[in-house]
């Protein structure tokens, strides 16, 4: 007897049902998001474009075995999506505004019957520029930045709620109150689902790479919790953020798309397999990612030729000099250096003026930068900034000025929440105790 499973049945138009799940799985991973982009611009109405979406997918894998899968998925599913919409409306008895302007939007494409999706009319539909303007939806000043944040990553990158309070170390039911918020601030405030004009692009924008630059670095180097990086919330940012640069290739973004590459390209010698840190001078850099780091290059050239130089791109062109050295001796720190005066007439932040300091002693020698953090301190500056009591204690111990080590080293303890940063300062200050002993 032959061991050789059966084929599966083909559907009339030679795709078998398991083939057409299959499509359906790939189509909803390459496609939703952009699909939802688009609904939300027909519908107006975050929810209502949820529900339509899963309904259009629901919708494809019961009509697609049978009637072939078509030419067009995306604008079959849009269209689908919408007319279930009207379908939900009708059902609840709705007839109001929203109601009139969608069947008045339907006359004018030439759509069939609510129960049978037509294609007619939304072929031209541009996807790219629906996803733009959920990203400027998704980030709009008036909500809260964690609510920004949190949306974004909901609607735009297509992450569970559940997935977004554990990276944030919240219960999925603040979470998802905290999305409903979001969403309700966007209905009762009227806010426009629209890239906003060129009079407020730029000052818009700068909201939008805040909230990927956010998500990036809460992956990057997290605030809390058992482990220092978390690479699937790093992936997403560079995902958001190469979808922006796609969608408007301005420096900045430029700037920040490089800025998030070379900073990850770093990612796998930054802990060691047990997940401890690992120093910036002590990592192998043959682990380094050259493909990333090219790509990074690429893209800070391309941003410093521009001319409209921002505080990404200069951050980048910092992480490019990095990325550069064969070694931490032979980093060009004069460089890094220069570069930072330019950053501080963008962006004065004590962090900022904290990793010149520190740049300034691997020029200069610990002396200075020790001066330089103990202005920041006394300055009222970073005073419960575990990072800043950490680099004042690694300079200290260069010099062996073990005790202020010791003190600098302790006071970083007592303010870190990071479980692999706590494990770093207490070994660090174990070394300390064995060489004063």
């Amino acid at each position: 007897m032959s061991t050789t499973p059966p084929p599966e049945e083909s559907t009339p138009h030679g795709s078998s049902p398991g083939e057409v799940r299959r499509a359906v799985e790939t189509i909803y991973r390459e496609e939703s998001r952009r699909v939802l982009a688009t609904l939300i611009r027909i519908l107006g109405d975050f929810e209502l474009a949820e529900d339509a979406l899963q309904e259009a997918f629901a919708s494809a894998v019961e009509k697609w075995p049978e009637k072939g899968i078509p030419d067009n998925p995306r604008a079959w599913l849009v269209s689908a999506g919408r007319f279930r919409a009207i379908d939900r409306i009708r059902r609840r008895n709705r007839y109001d505004e929203k109601l009139t302007e969608l069947k008045a939007d339907d006359r004018a494409h030439g759509g069939g019957p609510a129960h049978t999706p037509a294609l007619d009319g939304w072929e031209g539909v541009d996807p790219a520029e629906d996803q733009l303007r959920l990203i400027f939806t998704c980030c709009h000043p008036a909500l809260p930045l964690n609510a920004r944040v949190a949306l974004t990553l909901r609607e735009v990158c297509g992450l569970t709620t559940e997935e977004i309070a554990r990276a944030f170390l919240v219960s999925s039911g603040t979470l998802a109150q905290r999305i409903v918020r979001a969403k309700r601030k966007i209905r009762d405030a009227g806010i426009p689902y629209e890239v906003p004009p060129q009079s407020q692009l730029a000052e818009r924008l700068d909201g939008v790479l805040q909230v990927i630059y956010l998500v990036f670095n809460e992956g990057y180097s997290a605030t809390f919790g058992e482990s220092h990086i978390r690479s699937d919330l790093t992936g997403e940012a560079i995902r958001l953020g190469e979808l922006l640069h796609d969608l408007l290739p301005d420096p900045e973004v430029k700037g920040l798309v490089s800025l998030m590459l070379l900073n990850e390209s770093r990612l796998e010698a930054r802990t060691t397999p047990e997940g401890d840190i690992v120093l910036l001078e002590d990592q192998d850099r043959s682990l380094w990612k050259e493909e990333l780091i090219t790509r990074g290059i690429a893209l800070v050239e391309e941003a410093l030729g521009s001319g409209r130089i921002g505080a990404y791109t200069l951050q980048a062109a910092i992480s490019a000099v990095h990325a550069e050295a064969p070694s931490a001796d032979a980093t060009d720190w004069p460089q890094i250096v220069a570069l930072y005066d330019l950053l501080l007439r963008l962006n004065a932040s004590p962090v900022v003026r904290l990793n010149r300091a520190v740049a300034v002693a691997m020029r200069d020698g610990p002396e200075e930068g020790i001066r330089l953090i103990d202005e920041l301190f006394g300055e009222g500056e970073l005073a419960d900034y575990h990072l800043a009591h950490a680099a004042r204690a690694e300079l200290c111990r260069r010099l062996e000025r073990l005790a202020e080590a010791r003190d600098s080293f302790g006071r970083a303890l007592e303010l870190a929440e990071q479980e692999p940063e706590r494990r770093f300062l207490e070994r660090r200050l174990r070394e300390l105790e064995g060489r004063t002993g």
